[in-house]
């Protein structure tokens, strides 16, 4: 009897469900959104229990698109937005805070008056591999128990557990018995020793965050307890679990060094296997937990954009420019081009490599000829050139990625994987199936189990379905990234005189 794989998917703004075959095939999806909650300017929350819910929602709906029962279910993997950070209470595993999102800047005080000891910033990412940013859980845990009423007394107690929103699901799916994370989303914590593998205690006492709220660190690939039988009526294993962006690493088969591949989901997200060495950056790049198996951690250097597919949904949602994002590559196509408009997402903030959490969105090169094409397009591109920040970030690091695979939802856009292989000067390759996040969780949880008994069997079942070449001249490429680059300066130095005003 064939064996299926069960993947959890928790994003930013939706959850899904995938059943995956023994080779990595889809057999069913199930997707359900939830709400996104902006309190103030720079803050992002969701609402715990109605990711639970959604969660819930696809685990029983997915088995309404296919013939299989949860009986034929084999092992469950799980992978998730990274960063978000939730509290809940032990006895009771009620949240005592809605879960402060990855792309919330609201500790970015606190992270500037950290940035004061220049000791502490150099220890933090020797240690983490990260840089010292309101982007990782840190300071979200720190300003959860000091806002939330009684909640640092409750921690100090034992009574509060920490988790990302991968040991929030666990701790549910299994009632309450298993505490557990991986090594990738604990190398996102800026609580983690990615050189020794271990909670750090240094950085858990600057941040004031009691050791015992923490989960227990496991392999990508390992025992994380088993999904309780009252909801699928029956007990499945758990037994793999990455972060999405180290997940879709492992689906795209980026097992040798120098691959690398970028996801383009909410955010955009660039990584490299770098092998069994963590490689320190010179340019704010992220060393990090490529993935970790059989107690070997393989690293990598990544880069984080924070609005990629957000910016689509912008256009739709914010501006109304498009009532869905598949019209947007028809509308691009119609676009006059070098028309000197560019879009700066930096709606929350700018990631990799600048990390400047105090820059706004803008765009700029308005003229009376400028149309919804040219700004939808200028949204398109803003993706591909901030994936172009990220690798001339890398290749200043000694290592350039010239063969870059991608996924994510954009990935399906042909006109976007066009322009993004002109500007990189690379080639694009896309999978068959894009959903690599997903299946990247499904082949941890296969391997864990056996159904994949190595690598390269994961390897095998990776196809590709198209392969981008570039069309711009090297002139052409670097006369409309220099456009790129004195857009974000403006945005930056505009930033900056109203700061000193």
């Amino acid at each position: 009897m064939e064996k299926f794989i069960l993947a959890i998917d928790q994003g930013t703004t939706s959850s899904r469900s995938i059943i995956f075959s023994s080779t990595g095939e889809i057999v069913a999806i199930a997707q359900k959104e939830f709400s996104q909650q902006y309190p103030q300017d720079g803050w992002v929350e969701h609402d715990p229990e109605e990711i639970w819910q959604s969660v819930l929602f696809t685990l029983k709906d997915v088995f309404t698109q296919c013939p299989l029962s949860p009986s034929q279910i084999a092992t469950i993997g799980i992978t998730n937005q990274r960063e978000t950070t939730l509290v809940w209470d032990k006895n009771t595993g009620k949240p005592v805070y809605p879960a402060i999102v990855w792309q919330d800047r609201r500790t970015a005080t606190q992270c500037r008056r950290f940035s004061e000891d220049k000791s502490l910033e150099t220890y933090i990412t020797d240690t983490t591999g990260l840089l010292l940013d309101p982007y990782f859980s840190a300071t979200k845990i720190a300003w959860i128990l000091d806002n939330v009423e009684g909640a640092r007394a409750q921690a100090e107690n034992g009574d509060l557990l920490f988790g990302t929103v991968d040991s929030f699901l666990i701790w549910r799916l299994t009632n309450g018995q298993s505490h557990k994370t991986d090594a990738t989303n604990a190398s996102r914590t800026m609580l983690f020793d990615i050189n020794q593998q271990q909670w750090d205690e240094k950085l858990l006492k600057t941040f004031n965050i009691p050791r015992a709220m923490l989960p227990e660190v496991m392999d990508c690939a390992a025992d994380f307890g088993t999904l309780d039988e009252s909801i699928l009526g029956e007990a499945i294993s758990i037994c793999g679990v990455a972060g999405d962006q180290q997940a879709a690493l492992v689906g795209q088969a980026c097992f040798k060094k120098g691959m690398a591949k970028s996801t383009y989901g909410t955010g955009c997200f660039m990584i490299l296997n770098t092998g069994d060495k963590p490689l320190r950056s010179k340019n704010r790049l992220l060393t990090t937990v490529g993935y970790r198996l059989n107690g070997h951690t393989t690293y990598a250097l990544e880069g984080s954009i924070f609005m990629a597919g957000a910016t689509v949904q912008w256009l739709r949602d914010g501006l109304k420019l498009i009532n869905d994002a598949a019209e947007s590559e028809a509308l691009a196509q119609r676009a006059r081009s070098d028309n000197g408009v560019f879009l700066v997402p930096a709606f929350t903030g700018l990631g990799a490599p600048y990390w400047d959490p105090d820059a706004r969105g803008a765009i700029l090169g308005l003229t009376r000829d400028t149309g919804i094409s040219e700004i939808v397009a200028a949204g398109l591109q803003s993706v591909c050139f901030q994936t172009k920040d990220l690798q001339k970030a890398m290749e200043s690091d000694g290592a350039r990625p010239t063969n870059i695979r991608v996924d994510g939802g954009m990935s399906r856009n042909d006109w976007v994987m066009g322009f993004l292989s002109d500007i990189l000067g690379a080639d694009v390759e896309r999978p068959q199936i894009t959903e690599t996040t997903a299946l990247g969780a499904a082949f941890l949880a296969g391997y864990q189990t056996g159904i994949f008994p190595s690598l390269d069997d994961l390897t095998r079942c990776w196809k590709s379905d198209n392969i981008y070449s570039p069309r711009l001249s090297k002139a052409e490429r670097d006369h409309a990234y220099s456009g790129w680059k004195a857009a974000v300066e403006r945005i930056r130095c505009d930033q900056r005189e109203n700061k000193s005003n």
